[in-house]
């Protein structure tokens, strides 16, 4: 295979179809996020995830993120039942009341956490700052769950979080670079394995 090919090979999961997936598999999947807003807005994505597929939720993102006050957790903590009404209504995003006031309870837990340390510094310390990085052949060998997700799942919803199960904090692991779950034959396990070797938490 020459070099040409090689760099047009990824993970399996984007397809052929969907241009957005395909972007969003080389420039955002597997890349280290540090800013706690933007693990927050992916934490809650993750959750109006379950059940679905990502490429539904990454469609409607811009939706959200409009319905949502931009994922600011000191606006969406706020928001009360006449929010939660108009996001019932909005056809753009996932109506599903039980997660749209589990964001808003997110977000509450979020403020709470903040004030006595770093949203980023704990997600991180469950990986102790240095991102997993695996060499899977096939989407077959790549895990569901793992210990990490679950302790990570446990830790969240002793704090008050809601709709971060294991199986969708591994898949945010995935998604904010915790963990570099693309194919060793996908043109971006070396570039993310590159910029995770860099990746530092300050406590």
């Amino acid at each position: 295979m020459n070099a040409a090919a090689r760099e047009k090979l990824r993970c399996p999961w984007p397809g052929i179809d969907a241009e957005i997936y395909a972007t969003y598999h080389d420039t955002e999947w597997g890349v280290p996020k540090l800013d706690d807003r933007a693990l927050f807005e992916k934490l809650i994505l993750e959750g109006f995830q379950a059940g679905l597929s990502w490429l539904t939720i990454l469609r409607k993102r811009e939706n959200f993120r409009a319905g949502f006050a931009g994922f600011d957790p000191e606006k969406l903590a706020r928001f009360n039942e006449r929010d939660v009404s108009r996001l019932m209504s909005d056809t753009g995003i996932i109506r599903n009341r039980a997660k749209i006031e589990a964001a808003i309870g997110n977000a509450q837990a979020f403020l709470t956490v903040a004030e006595k340390e770093n949203f980023a510094a704990l997600l991180w310390g469950f990986v102790e700052g240095n991102p997993i990085q695996n060499r899977f052949q096939s989407f077959s060998e790549v895990p569901a769950q793992t210990p990490v997700s679950k302790s990570m799942s446990k830790e969240l919803k002793a704090r008050g979080f809601r709709f971060v199960g294991p199986t969708t904090l591994y898949a945010f692991m995935q998604s904010v670079g915790m963990v570099n779950d693309h194919l060793i034959s996908c043109h971006r396990h070396a570039p993310c394995a590159k910029l995770q070797a860099r990746v530092k938490v300050a406590a």
